[in-house]
């Protein structure tokens, strides 16, 4: 079984916030800590049905990454980047446990996923996201992404699409 690594540890007031890369071990946290999003905001779709029933296969084996935020013992948030070329990836699946959010563990996910997409050569990186979800799209906007003509997304529950130059 794949063991989880520390790729980066952040101080934080008395507690450590670690990001660590995908276990097999850790994919129940990714399924479940997604599912409770969507299913409070959204509903589940097919397309998402297929990413959470074998994360491993449809993001790390076609390139991608899955990352989590470790708050002491507990894991609070995590997120994925698709790999759609060599210089651009899609942040996908971000979600934070709600009671981790308030936080600014959504703050942490989003400085390593641009460190991260840096450090592999990313020019880019957009995301999908709907205009219901105010606070998710003013921490997109905080971290200098910007909103790009929709066109077309997997996803039925997108109405915004941005992106980030690197």
């Amino acid at each position: 079984m794949q063991k989880a690594k520390c790729i980066m540890r952040i101080s934080m007031i008395m507690e450590d916030l670690q990001i660590i890369e995908y276990s097999d071990d850790l994919a129940h946290h990714f399924h479940d800590l997604n599912k409770a999003w969507l299913e409070k905001y959204f509903v589940v779709e097919p397309i998402d049905k297929e990413m959470l029933s074998d994360p491993k296969k449809f993001f790390i084996d076609k390139g991608g990454y899955i990352f989590f935020a470790k708050l002491g013992d507990e894991i609070a948030g995590t997120f994925a980047l698709i790999k759609e070329s060599d210089t651009v990836y899609e942040l996908s699946k971000m979600a934070v446990d709600e009671k981790f959010q308030g936080k600014k563990i959504g703050n942490y996910i989003l400085e390593f996923c641009l460190s991260k997409a840096k450090e592999l050569g990313a020019e880019k990186v957009f995301l999908f996201s709907n205009t219901i979800l105010g606070p998710a799209i003013h921490l997109y906007r905080k971290y200098g992404f910007v909103e790009i003509p929709v066109g077309s997304s997997e996803y039925k529950r997108s109405n915004i699409k941005m992106e980030r130059v690197i």
